[in-house]
């Protein structure tokens, strides 16, 4: 037997809109009584319409989002690959800012003779390596280590010269959880309000390894550490080492202020500058699977390691290619 199917009339309301709301609004808007703004992010065409036209010879590409992160399918790095195939590599990072690969069985050492392909390898002093592999920092996440990894940031800013370039391996994922984030930082800077470039042109921020990892260094070495990784001044805007753009170069992680700048005005300007890493249109998000791979270019991006599976288990292992000191916009 059929249910009847119960009519509902119309409620007595006048209708004065014709038009989607946002027809004839100029671009970006602000909602009164706060500082963020809603609306297209108009910036962001020039760059997906060329990302979008790019073709490759030696993959097939798929790419997250306009601006940044891209699949890159039909490689296997556990074979010989001709120097074509890494110069195309590169190229794609530059273009895309980050890339991935899936289903990717490389031991340790295939990771490390891989990543050398890029350049230099560097050891971080305040992570704990692969024990057998010094070139990989090992983040070993469980019911007693947590992830502390969910604010946008470059890494090892506080080096004089932060790495080029970070190559991350999933060993072992949680079954729901953990993903991570990335920020095209171009993107960031070309979101600003001209206000906003013009105030920050030429100011420099202080970077400091002791904001993220005071309690690794024992009290008794602390000068010796200090000596061998000052604190270091960077342009709050760099101009990118490969394709000269600029972009945005602040964390919340390791920058304690801006050189010359009272404390709390100093917080004051960076925060507003690190929510721009917040617009969810400049970033992509990378689902973990074991053997994914990410390839990031650490001046052009920023991420962010999603924090939401403790207490299970996450292993990732990375290595992290030497860059050169950023420079002025």
């Amino acid at each position: 037997m059929d249910t009847p199917v119960e009519t509902v009339e119309a409620e007595d309301v006048e209708i004065f809109a014709s038009d989607d709301p946002g027809k004839g609004l100029p671009g970006r808007v602000s909602l009164p009584g706060y500082s963020r703004t809603m609306g297209p992010q108009t910036h962001l065409n020039e760059e997906r319409d060329r990302l979008q036209g790019l073709t490759w010879e030696h993959f097939d590409v798929r790419q997250l989002s306009s601006t940044v992160g891209a699949e890159l399918i039909g490689l296997d790095l556990t074979q010989e690959l001709a120097q074509s195939v890494f110069d195309e590599i590169q190229q794609a990072l530059w273009d895309y800012k980050v890339i991935f690969f899936r289903n990717q069985l490389l031991t340790p050492e295939q990771h490390v003779t891989f990543a050398r392909r890029f350049g230099e390898l560097e050891i971080h002093p305040f992570l704990p390596p692969n024990t057998a592999t010094p070139e990989l920092v090992r983040f070993e996440k469980n019911d007693t280590a947590a992830g502390y990894e969910n604010q946008w940031h470059h890494d090892v800013t506080w080096r004089k010269e932060p790495s080029r370039g970070a190559i991350l391996r999933a060993v072992e994922v949680p079954p729901v959880g953990g993903d991570t984030l990335f920020a095209d930082a171009y993107a960031a800077y070309g979101g600003l309000t001209e206000e906003t470039k013009e105030l920050i042109a030429g100011l420099e921020a202080t970077h400091d390894f002791l904001r993220a990892f005071a309690r690794q260094v024992p009290k008794e070495k602390r000068d010796e550490i200090r000596e061998r990784y000052p604190i270091v001044h960077h342009p709050v805007v760099i101009n990118h080492y490969q394709t000269g753009k600029p972009l945005l170069y602040v964390n919340r992680i390791f920058v304690t202020g801006i050189k010359g700048w009272e404390q709390e005005q100093s917080y004051e300007l960076l925060d507003l500058l690190c929510r721009e890493f917040e617009v969810l249109e400049y970033s992509c998000r990378f689902q973990w699977e074991p053997n994914s791979i990410a390839f990031w270019d650490n001046q052009a991006v920023q991420h962010y390691a999603t924090s939401d599976y403790s207490p299970h288990r996450r292993v990732m292992e990375r290595a992290s290619i030497k860059g050169t000191q950023p420079t002025r916009h």
